[in-house]
């Protein structure tokens, strides 16, 4: 098992920034990568990044350029920097991770993008 803490939502006006942190726990050896994923309001929860154990990323087309996803793995910790935010970066912030039969989700943090 794994168990996943976000942190690091709040309310930010358009153009701000903020960073998110996942913090893992558990069954951590078994991970083969972790990434955040975002949903709004009646809307499906979408994928935004992604980071492998050997530190290769994926970014949506949406959040390229804006957001940057790494990992401190003294800390077991991934971080999501947002930058240039958007009213449209509006929802609530998952962190997930996934080994070989699993994924793991963490309860989600709200982000706010007010224009």
């Amino acid at each position: 098992q794994v168990q996943l803490v976000e942190s690091g939502g709040g309310l930010v006006q358009a153009g701000g920034s903020l960073r998110l942190s996942c913090a893992a726990s558990g069954s951590i050896f078994s991970i083969n990568g972790m990434g955040w994923y975002r949903q709004a309001p009646g809307k499906q929860r979408e994928l935004v990044a992604t980071i492998t154990n050997g530190g290769s990323t994926y970014y949506a087309d949406s959040v390229k350029g804006r957001f940057t996803i790494s990992r401190d793995n003294a800390k077991n910790t991934v971080y999501l920097q947002m930058n240039s935010l958007k009213p449209e970066d509006t929802g609530v912030y998952y962190c997930n991770a996934r080994d070989t039969f699993y994924n793991y989700w963490g309860q989600g943090t709200q982000v706010t993008v007010s224009s």
